[in-house]
C-alpha cells in the first residue's frame, strides 16, 4: 500500500512543472515529522492547502503551482503544523509577535470563527515575511520535536 503511494506521490510530482527546491524541502521536512504531504485536490472545495490534525495530512492543490504559489501555500500549512505540534495533536496558536501584511488581511478576515481567524492569521503572517520559508522551518523544528 505505501509502495503504491509512494509511487502515485513521485509521478503527481513529476508533472508539477519545476516544483521549486524550497518546496520540495520544506515538504521533506514536514514528512520527516510525520506529516503526510499530498499533491491533490484538497477535501474542501476551492482550497489551496488544507491539514488535517487528526491524521497529520496536508494536502496541496496542484494548481498552485500553476499559480507560481506552491511554496508559499507549503508554508502556510507549515505554520499550521507547528500548530499541530504545539498542541500536541489540537490545532492552537503559537503566540507569534509578527503582523499579517495587510494584503493578508481580507485572507483571514473571512473566518467568523475567533479560533480559526487566529490560526490563520499567525499562518499568513508568516506567509508574507521576507524570510517566510526560514522561519517555517524554525516553528517546524521549534515545536514538532
Amino acid at each position: 500500500m505505501s509502495k503504491i503511494f509512494i509511487l502515485n506521490s513521485l509521478l503527481l510530482l513529476s508533472q508539477i512543472p519545476n516544483p521549486e527546491v524550497k518546496f520540495l524541502d520544506l515538504k521533506n521536512k514536514l514528512e520527516k515529522k510525520g506529516f503526510q504531504v499530498i499533491i491533490a485536490l484538497p477535501p474542501k472545495r476551492g482550497a489551496y492547502g488544507l491539514l488535517r490534525e487528526a491524521d497529520k495530512k496536508i494536502w496541496i492543490n496542484p494548481v498552485v503551482f500553476e499559480l507560481h504559489i506552491g511554496t508559499q501555500t507549503l508554508i502556510h500549512e507549515t505554520v499550521h503544523a507547528a500548530q499541530v505540534c504545539a498542541g500536541k495533536g489540537k490545532i492552537k496558536t503559537l503566540g507569534l509577535d509578527i503582523q499579517a501584511s495587510n494584503y493578508a488581511r481580507p485572507f483571514f478576515r473571512r473566518y467568523t470563527d475567533v479560533k480559526r481567524q487566529d490560526l490563520e492569521r499567525e499562518a499568513y503572517a508568516v506567509q508574507t515575511q521576507p524570510n517566510s520559508f526560514e522561519l517555517a522551518v524554525s516553528l517546524l523544528q521549534q515545536h514538532c520535536k
